[in-house]
Parts: C-alpha cells; sequence; structure tokens
C-alpha cells in the first residue's frame, strides 16, 4: 500500500475536479449534498495567517450527487455512467475503508504534518482508528493548497463494521501541524446513521465487483495452492532421506 502514492495522486485529482466543476441543471441538488458530508474548519493568525482545512466524508448520498453530476455534465448514457461508477467505487474502495477528502488551504507559515498518519484520527464510537493508507504528498512541508484522500479501515480484524449500530464520525487533526492552530482542537463530525453503502452496489456495478474481487481471491488461492505444494514436496524429499538413513542404519 506504500507505494500507491502516484495511484491516489490521480485519484485525488479525478474527485477534486469533480468537487469544483459546475453544471447547473445539477447545481443546486449537489451543493445542498455536498454541504451535508462536507464540514470546513478556519482558523487566522496574529499576523494575517490564515488555514482552511475542508473534510468530506463519501457517503452513498454524496458519492451517487457525484456519478450524477458527472453524468449530466457530460450526456453519458446509462453504460458509460455505470462504468465511471464502477471505477470510481473501485477508487474509493469502500468494500474495505472509510475514506474522507481533505482539502488544506495554507496562507502563511507553512504547515508540516509528517508523518501524517500520526497526526489524524477518526472516532467510530469509542473505538480510535489511525489511516490505514492516505495521499503521502500529506508528509511534505504545505504551503497554498493541497488536497487528498485518507482512508480508514471499515473493518476489525474479525470482520465486523467498525460503523455498525455507530450513529456519529468524528475527524481528529492534532493541533500541532502549525503555529495557528497550535494548542486548539480540530474537529470534524458526521451524523452516519441514515448512510447505507450497500445502495451503491446493485446491477451491472455488483455483478463487476464481485466477480473482481472472486478472481483475485482465485488468484490468491492459487497462490497458497502453489505455496503448499512446495512445502509438500520438501516433506516428501526430507521423508525419502530419513527412510533411506533409517535402511542403511538397520543393515549395520
Amino acid at each position: 500500500m506504500k507505494n500507491r502514492a502516484g495511484f491516489l495522486a490521480s485519484v485525488t485529482v479525478l474527485l477534486v475536479g469533480l468537487l469544483f466543476c459546475g453544471i447547473p441543471s445539477f447545481a443546486a441538488d449537489f451543493d445542498s449534498i455536498l454541504q451535508r458530508w462536507s464540514r470546513t474548519y478556519t482558523a487566522k493568525g496574529d499576523l494575517g495567517d490564515v488555514i482552511t482545512i475542508t473534510a468530506t466524508y463519501y457517503s452513498a448520498e454524496y458519492i451517487e450527487a457525484l456519478v450524477q453530476r458527472e453524468a449530466e455534465k457530460n450526456l453519458w448514457t446509462e453504460s458509460e455512467l455505470e462504468n465511471y461508477k464502477l471505477e470510481l467505487l473501485k477508487a474509493l474502495q469502500l468494500e474495505e475503508y472509510i475514506p474522507i477528502m481533505l482539502s488544506f488551504d495554507m496562507k502563511g507559515a507553512p504547515l508540516r504534518m509528517a508523518p501524517f498518519d500520526n497526526k489524524v484520527t477518526l472516532w467510530v464510537g469509542g473505538k480510535k482508528l489511525s489511516p490505514a493508507d492516505y495521499d503521502k504528498r500529506f508528509n511534505f512541508k504545505l504551503s497554498g493548497k493541497r488536497e487528498g484522500l485518507v482512508y480508514f479501515p471499515r473493518y476489525d480484524e474479525n470482520g465486523k463494521s467498525y460503523l455498525q449500530g455507530v450513529s456519529t464520525l468524528r475527524l481528529t487533526i492534532d493541533g500541532n501541524i502549525g503555529p495557528i492552530t497550535m494548542g486548539k482542537q480540530i474537529d470534524f463530525f458526521w451524523d452516519v446513521s441514515q448512510d447505507d453503502p450497500s445502495k451503491l452496489y446493485r446491477g451491472r456495478v455488483a455483478a463487476q465487483l464481485e466477480l473482481e474481487r472472486l478472481i483475485k481471491r482465485l488468484n490468491q488461492l492459487k497462490d497458497q495452492k502453489s505455496q503448499l505444494e512446495e512445502q509438500l514436496a520438501g516433506i516428501e524429499k526430507e521423508i525419502e532421506t530419513v527412510e533411506a538413513r533409517i535402511e542403511e542404519l538397520q543393515k549395520e
């Protein structure tokens, strides 16, 4: 996962582009949906420095709005819409992670957030989650604007969803990332009680994602089989060696 910086950067460009390209016929609805799932924190320093941080949670409603807005902009057919939705869901990896888009706009003294996975936390109920992956550009000194995805684990080691039975999420960013926010609490809250990502996985999109998961699992099983066969061959060879030595000793 550490080698995915380029992939995450390209995904970020795609998703951030969707946030800011307007479509008149859908703009009002999309803006209201974005407002429900986007949170903004702003702080000002004594010397005129200003920091603005925006966090956007990828709910089912928000993802569907992104897809519909892009479809209207490009006058897509139903098939083209489904193909785009499929690629978007694969990029967000909702079946494994809780993705959140973070946008920083720093006017003034630069931020220093490395290592970034130690600076951001997602509180799900009483559980504290650290990022499973994130845009590695957040580890570099930040002055100006930067956006990127942060992925938090969706399931615990037993396969149980962290979101099960949870109504509120809280994202916390360490205030020590810069002089303006030093000693301050940076929190973002979302009500996720009505969010249902399963609504996104229907029809051809669901079938294609399941097919890709099954192919991936099949390849994993084949690799495991190959490893076990090598181990078995090694054991059989050792058995032959031991039996041959036993026969030699018995003849003496």
